[in-house]
């Protein structure tokens, strides 16, 4: 069962005094590349948050964020009020007045550095264990995500490598007659130029061009990575790069029957399957 790595989970976990929304999105990638944002009092267990999400999504570009919207009355910051009044009398000198209309100088004061303090929340393991659950219940989402988002990716590899068959089995029944035709070329060659030749050495020299020409290796192989791809497709494991390795396999037989081809018929159902391919190698890129 293949997974996509174009993914989407989250969860909210309302606590007594603030509301935690946990996010996580995912976009293909090479590698794993995530990117962890969770407020400074959590910070900690970031490494652990880490360590977690590489096991679970394996592979990707991961966002991950932890939101916090403060519910209760209660506030962590504080305006330093000595702080603030010796900036505004600080302005006050400054501006060279006696005025009591403070609203103005009390707006630049609450800018200046340690006007506001901020009491550092510790953290609370009751709290973080709550919110781990959660974490878990967005990984879940986002991987229920990907397998769904894979089944249409699925579909689609099924019906291409379905079409590259067929047009394999055009390429199967073109066979003889492109060797015939090569046939018939070369001696018509032969006929133009009006010389005598060794019938023998004819037939030699063009069971050698012919055995340069030979495509029955090529199908073979080609045949067996189409079936060997849908056998890694169905899988247990998700292994989008196998999957792109097979596909690259794929690419070689094609190319080769294309070059060594020399008939135009044969030569249009090569072009077809190198379209088909082109899709699947498109697709293959989001595939975990």
């Amino acid at each position: 069962m293949i997974q996509s790595m174009t993914g989407y989970g989250r969860s909210v976990l309302q606590l007594p005094t603030k509301k935690v929304t946990i996010e996580i999105k995912s976009l293909n990638s090479k590698n794993l590349d995530l990117n962890v944002r969770v407020p400074s009092y959590y910070k900690e267990k970031e490494l652990a948050v880490r360590k977690k999400l590489a096991a679970a999504l394996v592979r990707g570009k991961i966002d991950f964020s932890i939101y916090v919207e403060m519910t209760a009355d209660e506030t962590t910051t504080s305006i330093n009020k000595n702080v603030v009044n010796e900036y505004i009398q600080q302005l006050r000198n400054v501006l060279f007045t006696d005025t009591k209309d403070d609203v103005e100088l009390l707006k630049m004061a609450v800018r200046m550095p340690d006007a506001l303090a901020t009491e550092r929340e510790e953290l609370d393991e009751e709290e973080w264990q709550e919110i781990n659950a959660h974490i878990d219940f967005a990984l879940k989402e986002i991987v229920q995500y990907r397998i769904d988002e894979a089944a249409s990716l699925e579909d689609d590899f099924k019906l291409r490598i379905f079409n590259i068959k067929k047009h394999l089995e055009v390429v199967n029944s073109l066979d003889k007659e492109r060797i015939e035709n090569v046939r018939i070329r070369l001696r018509k060659a032969i006929d133009d130029l009006k010389v005598e030749i060794d019938e023998n050495r004819f037939e030699q020299e063009l069971i050698y061009y012919l055995e340069k020409l030979d495509i029955n290796e090529e199908k073979v192989r080609l045949a067996n990575h189409l079936d060997y791809f849908l056998q890694e497709m169905d899988s247990e494991d998700s292994n989008g790069k196998k999957l792109g390795f097979i596909v690259q396999e794929m690419g070689r037989e094609i190319n080769t029957t294309g070059s060594k081809a020399n008939f135009a018929p044969m030569q249009k159902s090569v072009i077809q399957m190198k379209d088909e391919l082109e899709k699947i190698k498109e697709q293959i890129l989001n595939v975990l």
